[in-house]
């Protein structure tokens, strides 16, 4: 099984301190939990560097929740080959 961490919220309609807390705790747990056979990382994969909470404005659909074709491309970048090939 293959975890995904959440994508950055801040900007959008969703953006409160507590959902902020909630995801960074939840996106926590699938990056060390040890749950997954394999993690990708599609918060570190969009997020602005400079701004960890929100989208990169590269990547951003214009709503701070939902990645232009540019983000999907860079969540479709951060999935490891290995992670989804079959190993028979």
């Amino acid at each position: 099984m293959i975890g995904g961490t959440l994508l950055p919220i801040g900007g959008s309609k969703y953006d409160t301190p507590t959902a902020e807390r909630t995801r960074a705790e939840v996106n926590a747990w699938i990056r060390s939990s040890g749950a997954f056979d394999g993690v990708v990382d599609f918060d570190r994969a969009v997020r602005d560097p400079d701004v960890p909470d929100r989208i990169l404005p590269a990547y951003d659909s214009g709503d701070g929740l939902h990645p232009d074709d540019a983000g999907y491309r860079a969540t479709a970048g951060a999935v490891a080959l290995d992670l989804v090939r079959s190993g028979s």
